[in-house]
């Protein structure tokens, strides 16, 4: 006897599974645990078995009836129902495996490993805001240079320049990955070299007169704010490391026996460790520093949360209070003093400067240095820069009350 909707509503789950039976092998499968299952009990080459039609009542008793007659055409073709759905099921995982977001997740993971947490994670936001909403479940194949212009258009008009050119280079890393893994065939990034609107190039800004560093360093000795930044004010423009790479120190890179700090290369911008031979001036900080936060695991814990690194606007913020704006001096800018005047004013060869910078340099012979490279030298260079330095700083003994110094 056929099923009817009124006796499927009034069944009640059982201590064990039972069956209602419908027509044409379909059935009613009520679990104890309220679960109502289509079922269709067919054969195929002389064997029994069973199809899932769905859920009931998401399916209902007459899209099951539905479902029935369309595998028994199936079965009359000579196609197993169960084999046709899996082979289905197959094609769709392979064009969700093909797709844009599926190959960029891919590279992301395989290729993130090194990256720094703030870059790692700055880089799959731009994907997922930028991107994948709008070509995220399209082939990677299949995607044109258009495309991939409109979506980054879209960036453009909000005003984000800059952005829009920094989506466009990481597109253009999954589009060769995928080339590598053979998901596509080209990248098409290269046909929108000119399309986007040019960025403007930014300079850091920075003080290069020696009387006013000298000043600049006076009033960073008397800075109020907190203590954890008068210490990197001061450690930073002894050894010039990028902001990050100072805000992200940790006591276990730190070798105060040898007088030096060793960056990993997942911190650094170039992937490439880096060396830093620290002063005697330099070591007297970190020592005084580490009374303070030696016990825990970053040389520059923030103030709110010490198991976290201090924020990346703390510096900035600090000089700005100190009466410098940024377009005067910037923390970043005391990379640009340290490679005028180690080369202008102090006479270090400028391929050790840079290489001290931690910026790709090669040999006569095309080789990279390697971290070690010019140790001594560079130890020298160290010594002799924190030096100068300081006998800027010392020069006047009166400190610049023109510019404020607050508390925070």
């Amino acid at each position: 006897m056929a099923l009817t909707d009124l006796k499927i509503r009034a069944a009640k789950p059982q201590a064990k599974p039972y069956k209602l039976y419908d027509t044409g092998g379909l059935f009613l499968l009520i679990l104890p645990a309220r679960g109502r299952y289509w079922r269709l009990k067919y054969r195929f080459e002389k064997k029994e078995k069973i199809s899932a039609l769905g859920v009931y009542p998401n399916v209902s008793l007459a899209e099951a009836r539905q479902k029935r007659d369309l595998e028994k055409k199936q079965l009359t073709n000579g196609i197993d129902p169960n084999a046709f759905k899996k082979s289905i099921g197959c094609v769709v995982k392979a064009e969700k495996e093909g797709s844009f977001e599926f190959v960029a997740r891919e590279w992301h993971l395989k290729n993130s490993q090194l990256w720094s947490p703030s870059h790692k994670e700055r880089v799959i936001r731009r994907l997922e805001l930028y991107i994948f909403p709008w070509l995220g479940n399209v082939s990677i194949s299949d995607i044109t240079a258009p495309q991939l212009l409109e979506a980054l258009r879209r960036i453009e008009n909000k005003g984000a320049i800059e952005t829009s050119h920094r989506v466009l280079q990481i597109c253009g890393q999954v589009f060769r990955y995928g080339v590598a893994t053979g998901k596509t065939d080209r990248d098409p990034t290269g046909d929108l070299r000119g399309a986007l609107q040019p960025t403007k190039v930014k300079h850091f800004s920075s003080i290069l007169d020696p009387v006013r560093i000298g000043e600049l360093l006076r009033a960073c000795e008397v800075y109020k704010g907190f203590l954890i930044t008068k210490f990197a004010l001061k450690l930073l423009p002894l050894i010039f490391v990028r902001p990050g790479e100072l805000r992200r120190l940790e006591w276990s890179e730190i070798d105060l026996a040898k007088a030096e700090i060793n960056i990993p290369a997942a911190k650094m911008k170039m992937r490439e460790p880096l060396l830093v031979p620290l002063s005697t001036q330099a070591v007297g900080i970190l020592r005084e520093l580490n009374d303070l936060t030696g016990t825990g695991k970053y040389v520059f814990p923030g103030v709110i949360n010490k198991s976290r690194p201090m924020s990346d606007n703390t510096l900035n913020s600090a000089l700005k209070r100190l009466g410098y704006e940024s377009s005067e001096m910037s923390v970043h800018g005391w990379r640009s003093v340290a490679r005028t005047h180690l080369d202008e004013t102090l006479n270090f060869r400028p391929d050790i400067v840079e290489q001290q910078l931690g910026n790709s340099v090669r040999d006569p012979l095309g080789r990279a240095y390697n971290r070690t490279s010019h140790l001594l030298e560079r130890h020298k260079m160290m010594q002799a820069w924190s030096d100068w330095l300081y006998g800027l700083k010392n020069r006047c003994s009166v400190l610049p009350f023109k510019r404020g110094v607050s508390n925070e």
